[in-house]
């Protein structure tokens, strides 16, 4: 959030780094949480904002961690959608 300019794609991560957050530690497989909130970063991000050399470092060792997550790591849903990071009676911000 200490970037100047807040696009909507930034404000979507911001928002699904914020759930994964609330939820990481009652995950029962917290590898495919990470998994799916890279690939929603990749995605959302990707040419649309740049990241310092520190945040790209800081998602690269992410998806490191998401490797782990093995046959449940993989997402055949819609990755673009971050409704998959909130829950059903969550209230999801939806950003322009």
């Amino acid at each position: 959030m200490q970037h100047e300019s807040k696009s909507a794609s930034m404000l979507n991560i911001t928002d699904v780094l914020a759930q994964v957050y609330k939820k990481i530690d009652k995950a029962k497989n917290p590898e495919a949480l990470i998994n799916r909130m890279v690939n929603y970063i990749y995605i959302e991000g990707f040419s649309r904002m740049h990241l310092s050399k520190n945040e790209e470092n800081d998602l690269i060792e992410l998806g490191n961690i998401s490797k782990r997550a093995g046959f449940n790591g993989v997402y055949r849903g819609n990755t673009t959608d971050k409704s998959q990071f909130y829950g059903i009676f969550e209230k999801m911000p939806i950003r322009q």
